[in-house]
């Protein structure tokens, strides 16, 4: 069974095919992983007793501290099978490397080449490529290699510049793009800047990485809707990480990512680990499968989604996930509100005063959760912080700190050295 044909087939296939992958998995971990192997025999587990997804709740979950600690003991095969290291980019805590072997990079390609296919590509596209290829970035080696196997055209130019992405737009024409949808935006801006038509160009399509443009409803958020109203082109959100080694991505009806059943098992899960329902927010827990390298059982991402479990419109009868609506160690519990960083995201991107931002959190004297904003103001007028501080307290409904910072400034909080990606939030507290 091929994956396209895995992600419209019955549910009862669908969890047949999963389960057999899971015993395989499970044979794999208590042979050749140390890190399993002592969960097992701590717990007491038979893995002979797992012989369904349900099963998979009488088994323990690893976390990310277990991988950070750990990250040596969850390798499965000798140094010497190992194609590729890839690492995480250390948001939540220090970077975590997961190991490849040819088979892994075999999958991840597959896995990307069911994503574009999932996003309308074809063998007649050419995507330009505006992010990170190197720095152990697996991204970057995922979106080539599966667009390489799809055939399509690839330009390999890199995260920033929007002067040198423009005249590589007008110069090569490609039909789509794939990139961070704020960087997007300053794509934008320096097109309008520079006189550029962007709607006359060769570009139709996006695919979104690393930032939500919708809610949890699926419709455009505030940074989605600003993109279409500007450009008429059509959006694909993705999301994924590192140590799922899978994506979940958006087909043309936008309306979640859908999971790719024979490479990953997702369950959602409530505070007690315990499965949540269709439409409950629910921990995204990724158990994968076909890894050799550093396969992981009941992991638990941090990321906080919905799912849906209706067949979608576009034939798939896979499961599809949300947005994320925040990352479950990023909560902030601020003068009796609690936020997540996306939702501040969405409401500074909304504010045409803000031009550019990154959101501290801090621990004041007695230990409470306190937010510093560092905006990049449209003018340093009395009237625009007026509008601001205005704004935040009408939709927050508290006040945070507020300090205003020139562009150069905030670039360097957002591009710290060796950073693959804009740091948007930072996380100062105990």
């Amino acid at each position: 069974m091929s994956l396209t044909t895995a992600t419209h087939t019955s549910p009862d296939n669908v969890k047949q095919l999963q389960e057999q992958k899971l015993q395989a998995l499970l044979r794999h971990l208590n042979l050749h992983s140390p890190f399993y192997k002592e969960l097992f025999n701590k717990h007491g587990i038979d893995i002979g007793a797992v012989k369904t997804l349900k099963d998979l709740t009488n088994l323990p979950t690893t976390t990310k501290e277990d991988l950070q600690q750990r990250n040596d003991d969850f390798l499965c095969v000798p140094k010497s099978q190992i194609i590729e290291y890839a690492s995480t980019s250390g948001t939540l805590g220090s970077p975590v490397t997961i190991a490849l072997t040819d088979n892994d990079l075999n999958r991840l390609t597959l896995n990307e080449y069911n994503s574009f296919l999932c996003a309308d590509g074809s063998a007649e596209d050419t995507y330009q490529l505006m992010l990170t290829l190197d720095r152990q970035f697996m991204a970057g080696i995922a979106y080539y290699s599966g667009l390489r196997k799809l055939g399509a055209g690839i330009i390999r130019l890199g995260p920033g510049v929007p002067s040198l992405q423009l005249e590589t737009i007008l110069r090569l024409k490609p039909t789509a793009i794939v990139a961070v949808p704020s960087f997007i935006l300053k794509l934008i801006q320096a097109a309008k800047d520079a006189g550029i038509d962007l709607n006359k160009t060769s570009v139709k399509k996006a695919v979104c990485i690393g930032e939500n443009i919708r809610n949890t409803d699926f419709s455009l958020s505030i940074l989605g809707r600003k993109i279409t109203e500007n450009w008429n082109i059509k959006l694909f959100s993705t999301y994924a990480s590192t140590e799922m080694q899978t994506a979940f991505t958006e087909c043309s009806a936008g309306q979640g990512g859908h999971l790719q059943p024979e490479l990953v098992i997702v369950e959602l899960l409530d505070e007690n680990n315990q499965p949540v329902v269709a439409g409950k927010p629910g921990e995204v827990t990724i158990t994968t499968l076909g890894v050799e390298g550093m396969p992981l059982l009941r992991y638990k991402t941090g990321d906080i989604c919905q799912f849906e479990d209706e067949p979608c419109a576009c034939g798939r009868t896979s499961l599809r996930l949300s947005p994320i609506i925040g990352r479950k160690k990023q909560m902030i519990k601020f003068k009796g509100t609690t936020l997540y960083p996306p939702a501040l995201f969405d409401l500074l991107n909304e504010m045409d005063e803000v031009l550019d931002f990154v959101v501290e959190v801090y621990s004041n004297e007695i230990g409470m959760d306190e937010v510093l904003l560092h905006l990049v103001p449209a003018d340093d007028s009395k009237a625009c912080d007026n509008k601001i501080r205005a704004y935040l307290q009408a939709r927050l409904r508290v006040s945070p700190h507020v300090n205003y910072i020139l562009a150069d400034e905030i670039k360097k909080i957002q591009f710290p050295e060796a950073s693959r990606k804009a740091i948007k939030f930072i996380d100062r507290r105990a």
